[in-house]
């Protein structure tokens, strides 16, 4: 039995095409290690709330999703990189991939210094208490905070470009790992400062925002001492004529991010600001739930984007054919264990949050089919994007974007919560119709015009 269990497990990874197995391999990793992640996430919202409180939880979530903004500031290269890196490599050309990386790595560092500078000298002349719609906290206590979250930010955008460099070769197990040691560091410090420090803001914004840096920080050093020594920075290998290339398809990025941004982060604004910080808890803790099956999805897709570039730069139509077969019937399996999430979640939430809030079942329904729309979305994009043809995907994007605010402040008005979800849920699901057609034109080699762009 176990013989014939180990025969099956070796013939599971060893089947099918190098990229394929490569991918499987990075997917059983990231499993275990985005399992723990999110079981470690899911701790942390109620031991997090009960250390400070539903309202200052709250204000802290409006404030990342502020933060989360700023990484518009890295105008498209770290998508940029990711391609020219995975298209490099796959027709090896190695002898330029010391200078792609060290050329990013000197800008990313020249603007996180700007924008430190630029919001310590603005940060105490900006009313944040009025801005974010918070009581009970004096301005200048949210205006430390602020500073504390920002400068970490700073250090996050620059180290964060492992990540980048892991994906673009085929590493996204160990992505997942890095995020995995983060989460756990925040678990165990969080832990620790409940039994021995009063629970304030502040303490609980050095935690968050610094446990990331310090991991990715540490893993950078390990990674480009060790086995990845070809990508290691200097400054010898700096050459500023090379950042035309990586803005190829990276200024494209740029403005589909700020779209994205726009789509997934304006939302916690705009409930702060027409519903109550407290609010933001209820749709952050509704969301964790539901974004289990984003989370545990996201592991099998990842790799399909520098695994598309890959087969692209090779034309490899028949694997990107059947890679996209085979995500679709993913995607109707997790949509269907999100089904079963959505009936079981009036009882998750009892036992996972207790009495401290209440979800709303229709929050829940809404909630359910915005991650069935970001899965289907997601398949589509990370094929298209790695293949390099997001034109249409920037304008789509770019409307969705102009779209979302002012119908999510009338919806949310009229239906709370679930109004503001729903807008977001409905411009998604729309995006997944248009960008699965254009994947099945691409794979097929049917893509003219817009399609092809």
């Amino acid at each position: 039995m176990i013989n014939t269990v180990r025969y099956k497990l070796s013939h599971f990874f060893t089947s099918g095409h190098q990229r394929t197995q490569l991918a499987k391999k990075n997917v059983a990793v990231s499993l275990i290690t985005k399992g723990g992640s999110i079981a470690i996430g899911l701790i942390l919202i109620p031991m997090t709330i009960d250390y400070v409180s539903p309202t200052e939880y709250g204000l802290w979530l409006t404030i990342s999703s502020i933060l989360g903004w700023l990484n518009f500031f890295d105008i498209g290269l770290g998508n940029g990189l990711k391609n020219r890196l995975s298209h490099d490599l796959a027709l090896g050309r190695t002898e330029e991939v010391k200078i792609l990386t060290s050329t990013t790595y000197f800008i990313l560092l020249a603007i996180s210094l700007t924008i430190a500078l630029l919001f310590a000298s603005l940060n105490p002349y900006i009313d944040w208490v009025h801005f974010l719609n918070v009581k009970g906290q004096s301005n200048s206590t949210i205006q430390l905070v602020m500073l504390i979250a920002v400068l970490f930010f700073c250090v996050q955008f620059v180290v964060q470009l492992i990540n980048t460099i892991l994906t673009a070769t085929h590493q996204t197990s160990l992505t997942s790992l890095i995020a995995f040691f983060s989460q756990l560091l925040s678990l165990i410090l969080i832990y620790v400062c409940r039994q021995l420090v009063p629970g304030k803001l502040t303490t609980l914004v050095w935690i968050i925002s610094g446990a990331p840096v310090f991991i990715m920080l540490a893993w950078s050093i390990y990674l480009f001492n060790t086995r990845m020594q070809i990508f290691r920075p200097s400054f010898r290998s700096i050459q500023l004529r090379y950042t035309k290339n990586l803005l190829g398809t990276g200024i494209s990025f740029f403005f589909i991010q700020i779209g994205a941004l726009v789509l997934l982060q304006t939302n916690y604004i705009i409930i702060a600001r027409i519903l109550g910080p407290e609010h933001v808890t209820l749709f952050n803790i509704c969301y964790k739930l539901f974004s289990v099956t984003v989370l545990v999805f996201s592991i099998i897709m990842t790799p399909i984007w520098s695994s598309s570039t890959d087969a692209y730069a090779k034309n490899d139509f028949e694997w990107l054919k059947g890679t996209l077969h085979k995500m679709r019937q993913l995607c109707i399996l997790f949509a269907a264990a999100t089904g079963i999430l959505l009936f079981l979640s009036p009882y998750i939430f009892r036992f996972w949050i207790g009495e401290v809030v209440t979800i709303p079942f229709a929050l829940s329904a809404v909630m359910a089919l915005y991650v069935i729309s970001i899965m289907w979305y997601s398949i589509h994009i990370y094929l298209i994007n790695g293949v390099g043809k997001i034109k249409l995907q920037l304008i789509l994007i770019l409307v969705s974007a102009a779209l979302n605010v002012p119908l999510a402040i009338v919806l949310g008005k009229s239906f709370g919560l679930s109004g503001v979800v729903g807008t977001t849920t409905f411009l998604y699901a729309i995006m997944g119709i248009v960008f699965s057609v254009q994947a099945k034109k691409i794979v097929n080699r049917m893509d003219d015009g817009i399609w092809s762009k």
